[in-house]
């Protein structure tokens, strides 16, 4: 039977969300039908992941698969390619681990890749539910913990500028991210390596090899924040580790000749961000969250023209 749709679900230490994942996937609504299938994609867990999926499996009688799937490299960019070589289907909807759909997520992402033929990938409203009360303006900020609310229209993501979904609520489909190098630079947190930037990097390839990447604001998704991710200490960790991509990403669809250029506005231009930065708060840095967030993306950034230069190991 063909597979019209993947639900692509790359996990790692993840037997506590898995449960409530898979039991609001196996709530959907689907009118039209879609033929579809969910993929567990274990990132190298050490707790009961693959347990929890084998019970699951030994009692599954939906209509539609779940299957599983074991990646030992550890970091989510290569649970991404994992889930994009097994897949069945041309049609690949990630999902986090804790980020749990509405009823109607299948059909809302399959009926969007028909209204749009030429969007090789689109992502949809991402909606924060908090353990514990978020702290003062932080919707300033919110969207590095990939929330994403755009309104109800649909509209194209802008590249060039950095401006593209989260990997978190991500359709994509086969076919573009053929486009995308087997082997990702940017790989995804790792222990000792906080480094963001790894939802980014195949969306820049799509995008450079000619496909279209749309906003889809039918597709609702509820991000689970848990309390230590609200906490000063990680956010600003985030922060540096969203900044220390930029660099890489910017290359991604650079020429060589424009290399030094870009290479001297991300320099000069995150250290004057930094200095005004430190006149406008300046004692502020130490006990205001939001300037001290944008102060570690601002450094990040400005590190990134210098950890660019690490080769990755390629095996």
């Amino acid at each position: 039977m063909q597979v019209d749709f993947t639900v692509a679900i790359p996990t790692y230490n993840g037997a506590k969300r898995l449960p409530i994942l898979l039991e609001r996937l196996r709530s959907q609504i689907n009118p039209d039908p879609i033929h579809w299938e969910i993929l567990i994609v274990d990132n190298n867990s050490t707790d009961e992941t693959a347990q929890i999926i084998q019970n699951y499996q030994s009692n599954w009688n939906q209509n539609f698969p779940l299957r599983y799937s074991f990646e030992p490299e550890q970091g989510a960019a290569f649970a991404r390619h994992r889930a994009v070589r097994e897949a069945k289907a041309d049609l690949i909807g990630f999902l986090d681990d804790d980020n749990l759909p509405d009823s109607n997520w299948l059909s809302a992402s399959y009926s969007f890749s028909r209204k749009y033929p030429k969007a090789g990938a689109y992502g949809g409203q991402i909606h924060g539910e908090f353990e514990v009360e978020p702290p003062a303006d932080f919707n300033q900020i919110q969207a590095f913990l990939a929330i994403r609310e755009h309104g109800p229209n649909p509209s194209r993501f802008d590249p060039d500028k950095l401006q593209l979904p989260p990997a978190a609520s991500l359709v994509v489909r086969k076919q573009a991210w053929n486009d995308v190098p087997p082997r990702p630079n940017l790989t995804g947190k790792l222990p000792g390596l906080f480094i963001q930037g790894d939802d980014y990097e195949p969306l820049l390839y799509i995008h450079k090899a000619g496909w279209e990447i749309w906003y889809n604001p039918d597709m609702h998704t509820y991000h689970q924040i848990p309390r230590q991710r609200l906490e000063r200490s990680y956010l600003l960790m985030l922060a540096r580790g969203c900044g220390l991509a930029t660099y890489q990403l910017r290359m991604i669809n650079a020429t060589p000749q424009q290399a030094p250029l870009i290479f001297t506005k991300t320099l000069i231009g995150n250290l004057r961000r930094m200095l005004m930065h430190l006149l406008k708060y300046r004692g502020k840095l130490k006990t205001e969250l939001i300037p001290a967030f944008e102060m570690a993306f601002y450094r990040g950034s400005l590190e990134s023209t210098f950890f660019s230069f690490r080769k990755p190991q390629n095996k």
